[in-house]
């Protein structure tokens, strides 16, 4: 299932984005079925925007799940400064996003202690641009990693000029996840994860909806 962010979004990934059954199990799994789940978290579509933001020093992340908690610490190995920005009000997240490295963690409307040289977009939100660039440096890319966003609204030109940009990803390569599945144990990357039955689909969106599990949620077949 994928990141929770400020609001839901689809994925072609059985592993990928998130009451009635709720979650099969909240612990930790075991040895052989633990491997399992963090080599399925960790293949190439648990890497969107990663490349497109370039040489970045100051990254912002908004929506903090899935994908957003791995970068988090890729990008701290490398000796980035990572912002989070989550729901407002989503004090978990935030301290958890803390917790895995990054610099700073507020809620999407709040502005950065300094402004951003790239940022990722996960949360499909589309009403959320106007105000990654307003909190983005001159030159910065902003990339919507998302399959789907709602609309964007139309905002001002200053807020592209001084050579901004907007992008998206959609595809990695297989050169790029065995790259990363390389640089995983060197970091080392730890991942968080929420187990669902496959019945337990629709549970697993609502709980994706309402933020009530960190990290990712995987289904079980």
């Amino acid at each position: 299932m994928n990141d929770a962010g400020d609001g839901p979004r689809a994925s072609r990934s059985a592993v990928a984005a998130h009451r009635a059954a709720g979650p099969a199990s909240r612990s930790r799994p075991g040895p052989d079925r633990g491997r399992r789940l963090r080599r399925a978290l960790r293949g190439p579509d648990r890497l969107p925007g990663a490349a497109a933001v370039g040489e970045a020093e100051r990254i912002g992340f908004y929506g903090f799940g899935a994908s957003a908690h791995i970068l988090c610490q890729v990008a701290v190995h490398e000796g980035r400064r990572v912002f989070a920005f989550t729901r407002e009000g989503d004090e978990a997240t935030q301290e958890f996003a803390r917790g895995l490295g990054a610099e700073w963690a507020g809620s999407s409307a709040e502005q950065p202690p300094q402004q951003l040289d790239g940022a990722i977009v996960f949360a499909a939100v589309g009403a959320l641009m106007p105000a990654v660039l307003r909190a983005s440096a001159k030159g910065a890319r902003v990339i919507s990693a998302g399959i789907h966003m709602s609309d964007i609204p139309s905002f001002p030109y200053e807020l592209l000029w001084e050579e901004r940009s907007l992008g998206s990803v959609a595809n990695l390569t297989r050169a790029d996840g065995e790259e990363f599945l390389a640089l995983a144990p060197q970091v080392p990357v730890r991942t968080e994860v929420t187990t669902y039955p496959l019945e337990g689909a629709n549970a697993a969106l609502e709980d994706l909806r309402a933020g009530r599990f960190r990290g990712a949620a995987v289904l079980e077949i």
